[in-house]
């Protein structure tokens, strides 16, 4: 290849799962190196910011971005990375949508200070010292921190991005087609859409084995999968355990249910939907209740809904930072 894409991999606020994702690819990663020379991969390079900083503004052509944006430090990188990318893709459910860390959304950064820095049971903190983004030492010198937001934000939400690449972390056969963006890039070929989501276009149950026994019966009690016997060949939902499949982007395969294990919505909504978790919530509400009633009353609709265990954790585990109601507000007083 003439010109080799210059590509930059960034790691921001996950667990690292994305990083080692682009690994799992593995003879294939010798394809990325035949098409793309990497500028930049903290994680399995010695790059430093400051080398970061030195290359020329839209000198890197594709930045895969993982991880969502929780303090300072990951806020500066997104910026930087923009304007040094002509292609900027979210790479991960964190990125495109806030992740399983989003859902620190439910309090804000003094509640998870006063939880882990002052009551567990394990913490010993008598002077309740607490993380600051400056402390001097007594010989004078100032130790710096990122400063820590008061709440999680998925990478769109700072800065423009082009595409998106779902999942936590993404398979690999969608890495492979991220890979085929960055190879069309480098050789002049139309990219899709900015804005495309590299992953299917219909909801998870298209790729689910179960489809053919969903019926759309009323589901009389919620249960969790450890609670009951779980039939392999039977929609989770009809067996009452609540799975977002039908409320989550295809592009897995339903790796998940396929374990039987209830699809948890990694994969972000698809577009028609405005919220998942609420349309999920609403959607279960309507079909809870007695077998074969027309018309069902609030408090027998109510009941079973009520017996979720964790309904933010349920319905909105890897995108409360981009839902309609995206974190808990406190008012100080």
């Amino acid at each position: 290849m003439k010109n080799k894409v210059k590509l930059a991999i960034n790691w921001a606020g996950a667990c690292g799962g994305c990083d080692v994702a682009v690994l799992d690819i593995e003879e294939k990663i010798l394809d990325v190196a035949a098409i793309a020379d990497i500028l930049y991969w903290p994680v399995a390079m010695d790059f430093k910011r400051e080398d970061l900083k030195a290359v020329p503004d839209q000198s890197i052509d594709v930045c895969l971005f993982n991880g969502m944006i929780r303090n300072s430090e990951h806020r500066e990188d997104a910026l930087i990375l923009r304007q040094k990318s002509k292609v900027m893709i979210a790479f991960g459910s964190c990125a495109c949508f806030g992740g399983i860390p989003g859902m620190a959304n439910v309090t804000d950064r003094d509640g998870i200070f006063e939880t882990a820095y002052k009551t567990t049971q394990t913490t010993v903190n008598d002077d309740n010292t607490v993380p600051l983004p400056l402390t001097r030492t007594d010989k004078g010198d100032e130790l710096i921190l990122p400063k820590m937001f008061d709440a999680v934000y998925a990478l769109h939400q700072v800065v423009d991005v082009d595409y998106y690449v779902p999942g936590c972390p993404p398979p690999t056969d969608l890495i492979l087609k991220a890979v085929g963006v960055i190879a069309d890039y480098a050789e002049g070929r139309e990219l899709p859409p900015k804005g495309s989501v590299i992953a299917g276009e219909k909801a998870l149950c298209s790729e689910c084995k179960r489809i053919a026994t969903k019926k759309g019966d009323r589901i009389q009690r919620i249960v969790r999968p450890h609670e009951i016997d779980i039939d392999p060949d039977i929609c989770l939902l009809e067996q009452g355990i609540i799975c977002m499949g039908p409320f989550t982007r295809a592009g897995c395969g339903a790796i998940c249910v396929n374990a039987n294990m209830p699809c948890r919505g990694c994969f972000g909504p698809i577009d028609a939907q405005l919220d998942p978790g609420a349309e999920a919530l609403s959607a279960l509400g309507s079909v809870t209740g007695p077998e074969n009633e027309d018309y069902v009353m609030r408090p027998e609709m109510l009941r079973p809904v009520n017996a979720i265990q964790d309904p933010v954790g349920t319905f909105y585990r890897f995108a409360l930072p981009t839902a309609i109601i995206c974190r808990t507000v406190k008012t100080k007083k």
